[in-house]
């Protein structure tokens, strides 16, 4: 803490500096001023808490020092010395605020007792000045957030708080218009993510122009996202006027278009919802592909439109799925896009719709193979990457987005189709081991594992370098071969086992297989033994 001692004469400023407890109270620098102009100068720079000070002194004296102090520095505690025990100057002294009055010679117990109770008082004015400080600043940041919630309220409620909404600025009228702007990802991308930042910043915007025209008020609109709605009260006739001006401001601002559409007049406040659901679809209507200079929007009729669905082209999304190749998908997409974007018109509501159904039926596909689905980004977060900064939707290049996530999902079909094909192949082998005994028929294997003859025999002897019915016979040989080896069944039993009802004919393969008969096999192996 710092004191300030302010005296003409020299030698009450040393014995006070001398006196004092300073140490014990906390005060680690200690100023000194003949009068009171060097006084002002020091409390500016220096900013004291304590300041002792003579009533009757050259150039300026306490008096008008105090006056001085009471209007600028009014925190600080203010102790008056003097060697005049006098009613007149202890009433100014009081009047001015200052905390004791001391008589010179100075007593040091009276000055020690009165510089704590100074330092204990200014503390505790301190703390409370924090507290409040805290407080206001808590309130203040709060505020804007208050304020969204409040009116968010408003625009859903038939019930409007006189009081509450005159503290933000809204004014009760006889009509009302509800604007609304679409604050899109890049807009927040913008502010390097910082969402908070980026609507601040654009209600500034906002809402200085609309303070300035005492015509509306702007907030975060919390029912929906990416959304601020503005709610005019006033000079209707100008209000496409205001919206272009934010509109061109926001856009010199961030370098990103933030489309705007006008709701239709209402006569009361319960009605500002259908004027903010006009304005929605409004801007749902929108054109994405027009290239305007500035994207303000108004209709009063809106008309009935009817969307495209993606479903219709379902058989041919099939057909192009089972060919495997981008080559499929592309005359494709190009009709898709022809279609949905007829006389140059596409609008943000068949954008939104298209995407979700494209997604569902992605999503279909991706669990017929049983590929890993991806949880889907926000539907549009996912479209907002697509447009300039002018605001138009950049359509060739949403193409090759779909062209680019349609590939790769072919290439994860082929990978699992082959991984698949890998296993059937050898469960087939499995299966073939199991049943090498008796006469296993192509069919068979056909009907037990779903896949067709021609692709099992083609893929069996791919993987063996075999057919299958040569797989079985060297099954078998190698089976006869243990059994001739290592037991004294008679070779008609051993054919039984393997297979064959027909012993000659055992005889006969075993020979062609092995180039020995069974019994010569059997008397070579014995012979070993």
């Amino acid at each position: 803490m710092k004191v300030l001692i302010v005296d003409d004469e020299k030698h009450v400023r040393e014995g006070i500096k001398l006196l004092g407890e300073w140490e014990q109270n906390g005060i680690t620098e200690i100023f000194e001023a003949g009068n009171g102009e060097e006084a002002i100068q020091l409390i500016q720079t220096h900013k004291p808490q304590i300041i002792f000070s003579d009533m009757k002194m050259p150039k300026m004296d306490g008096t008008l020092l105090m006056e001085w102090i009471k209007a600028n520095l009014p925190a600080s505690k203010t102790i008056v010395v003097t060697g005049y025990d006098d009613y007149h100057y202890m009433r100014k002294a009081i009047h001015f605020g200052s905390m004791d009055y001391l008589l010179k010679p100075v007593d040091p117990e009276i000055l020690n007792h009165t510089l704590e109770t100074a330092v204990k008082e200014w503390k505790k004015e301190e703390a409370d000045r924090m507290r409040k400080a805290s407080s206001a600043q808590l309130i203040n940041e709060m505020k804007p957030v208050y304020r969204d919630r409040k009116l968010t309220q408003l625009i859903n409620s038939d019930i409007i708080e006189e009081d509450l909404y005159k503290e933000f600025g809204f004014h009760l009228s006889q009509n009302y218009t509800v604007a609304l702007v679409r604050i899109n990802h890049k807009a927040i991308v913008a502010f390097q993510g910082g969402r908070d930042l980026a609507y601040f910043t654009i209600l500034n915007i906002i809402n200085e122009l609309l303070l300035e025209n005492e015509c509306g008020i702007g907030f975060r609109y919390l029912a929906s996202k990416g959304e601020i709605v503005v709610i005019f009260w006033n000079q209707f006739e100008r209000i496409t006027d205001f919206l272009a001006q934010i509109y061109q401001t926001v856009k010199n601002v961030i370098h990103i278009s933030c489309p705007i559409a006008i709701g239709k007049l209402v006569d009361k406040s319960s009605k500002l919802i259908d004027s903010y659901q006009h304005a929605k679809q409004v801007l749902l209507n929108s054109n994405l592909l027009e290239n305007a200079e500035s994207r303000v929007y108004r209709q009063d009729e809106l008309p009935v439109v009817m969307l495209k669905s993606l479903m219709a082209y379902s058989s041919n999304i099939e057909l192009a799925v089972q060919a495997g190749e981008i080559g499929a998908f592309e005359e494709l997409i190009e009709q898709i896009a022809f279609d949905y974007t007829e006389n140059h018109y596409l609008s943000f509501k068949q954008l939104i719709h298209f995407e979700n159904e494209y997604l569902v039926i992605s999503n279909q596909w991706f669990k017929k193979y049983d590929i890993p689905i991806k949880v889907a980004d926000d539907i549009e977060k996912r479209i907002d990457g697509f447009f300039d900064k002018n605001g138009t939707f950049q359509l060739e290049d949403y193409k090759e987005r779909m062209k680019r996530e349609i590939t790769l999902f072919l290439k994860k079909v082929k990978q699992k189709s082959s991984q698949k094909n890998s296993n059937v192949i050898s469960e087939i082998e499995k299966y073939l081991q199991s049943n090498f005994d008796r006469d296993v028929k192509l069919q068979e294997i056909s009907d037990h594992f779903y896949i067709s003859r021609e692709y099992i025999s083609r893929k069996f002897k791919q993987e063996f370098n075999v057919n299958i019915s040569d797989y079985i016979v060297k099954i078998r040989m190698a089976r006869a071969k243990s059994l001739l080896k290592n037991s004294q069944l008679k070779i008609y039993e051993i054919a039984n086992m393997i297979g064959y009802q027909d012993d000659k004919y055992f005889r006969k393969v075993f020979k062609k297989v092995v180039g020995v008969t069974p019994n010569e096999y059997r008397e070579v192996n014995m012979n070993k033994k």
